[in-house]
């Protein structure tokens, strides 16, 4: 066990080897066409058992001891925080609002159907590939597998649609409220099955009460102390930072005592915080630490509880494909046909399909719940790291072959609503 005066510089190496690599290898996958949380995600699993640890084992353990691996999670913990607060701050209510039905129905048909496959596929791993963690009710881990199946990479989810150009698309604007629905359910989903494993209905009753009064709380009480900071012009943007992150870090806090953990508490934060050129100075100082430097370290730490070497037994290699499979009909295949049985045409509702079907960040958030909750094997850890990695890399290549198979369909004045924002193909 190290010191602290050990483990200070201990963390400071590893931390820069991390921000290296994770820079590496996002820089080849922009360049490859893909999100930059691509880059981050596969820059965590090099990281990991399944490479680094694979040809170097030595140097992984030098760089990653046991004390080393609690302060990267603590500090990937901080760059959770702080992106799931910028996820709520560009979620718009009024999206929601405007198209609520189609949003309702989207969202539990996207969240519903690749719940119940995950957890079918799940009943079958057990038996066949033996992935329920020992102590573990086989019912919790089905459950499980169901909710993250079932989950949406909102936050990506928005940086897609952003980078893209497809703000002001309707299905752009329309995946981003399912995304965020899906993912307040597959929160609430998660707590009732960490409350499962607990076996206890206390943790269930408190996790949604207490999310209950606290989004009353943040609703009616944050929002009005935000309101009066930004008010008063004798306070400095840095007093406003200040404040908003002790707020900010207060809710994290008790989000996690409750059982919603930290992310869910950052993104209502996020949601209530208020809009502004003020507001936006704010969030411009407080987010690129968290995002840069930060979230790279929450990457690397889901990377080292990853163990593709394991995906080498074959039977287990076919479930992670199964798992894939069931993940992408259940997810993108329900939403785009209710969708469609919505009213909306084809090549909006396969858009909106294709979007929420990246799983990216939030499955990997769920997934790190799930291992400290005790309930995920490290087989179980590893077949739904695959899932979060397929489905987020195949969005971008998705999009830009429709887009370009659209285009092909009109001139460059017919063009339809859906393609007037979105970018050429290539960009």
């Amino acid at each position: 066990m190290m010191t602290a005066s050990e483990a200070a510089p201990a963390f400071f190496l590893a931390a820069v080897v991390i921000l290296v690599v994770v820079r590496l290898v996002t820089m080849l996958a922009v360049k490859l066409g893909q999100p930059p949380v691509v880059g981050e995600m596969v820059s965590g699993v090099l990281l990991g058992p399944s490479l680094l640890g694979l040809l170097l084992p030595g140097v992984q353990s030098y760089l990653f001891p046991d004390t080393v691996r609690t302060l990267v999670y603590l500090g990937g913990q901080i760059g959770l925080v702080l992106y799931m607060f910028g996820a709520g701050y560009e979620f718009r209510t009024k999206t929601v609002r405007e198209s609520s039905k189609l949003v309702a129905a989207v969202s539990s048909a996207g969240t519903g159907v690749p719940l119940v496959l995950g957890i079918g596929v799940a009943v079958l791993g057990s038996s066949w590939v033996g992935i329920t963690k020992p102590g573990v009710s086989p019912v919790v881990s089905a459950a499980f597998v169901g909710v993250a199946i079932a989950i949406t990479a909102f936050p990506m989810l928005a940086r897609i649609i952003t980078e893209r150009g497809l703000t002001k698309t309707r299905f752009g604007s329309l995946a981003l409220a399912c995304g965020a629905v899906d993912d307040v359910l597959a929160w609430i989903l998660l707590a009732v099955v960490v409350g499962m494993h607990a076996g206890s209905v206390g943790p269930i009753a408190l996790a949604l009460g207490g999310g209950v009064v606290f989004a009353l709380f943040v609703w009616i009480v944050a929002r009005r102390v935000f309101a009066k900071m930004f008010a008063s012009p004798r306070m400095s943007v840095d007093q406003r930072l200040l404040v908003t992150a002790m707020i900010l870090f207060a809710a994290a806090w008790f989000t996690d005592t409750i059982g919603l953990y930290a992310v869910f508490g950052a993104f209502i934060t996020g949601i209530a915080f208020p809009r502004g050129e003020a507001a936006d100075a704010v969030v411009s100082k407080l987010l690129p630490v968290g995002n840069i430097v930060f979230l790279p370290l929450f990457f690397t730490y889901s990377g080292l509880n990853t163990r593709f070497a394991l995906l080498a037994d074959p039977n287990l290699l076919l479930f992670a494909l199964l798992c894939v499979v069931v993940a992408i009909v259940g997810k993108l295949g329900a939403s785009w046909g209710a969708a469609r049985l919505a009213g909306e045409p084809q090549p909006v509702a396969l858009r909106i399909g294709v979007l929420v079907n990246a799983r990216g960040l939030m499955q990997l958030i769920a997934l790190n719940v799930g291992l400290q909750a005790g309930i995920v094997s490290p087989a179980l850890f590893t077949v739904l790291v695959l899932v979060a990695l397929v489905t987020t890399i195949m969005t971008a290549p998705v999009l830009s072959w429709l887009d370009r198979r659209d285009r092909r369909k009109y001139s460059a004045d017919q063009l339809p609503e859906f393609l007037l924002s979105a970018q050429p193909a290539g960009k």
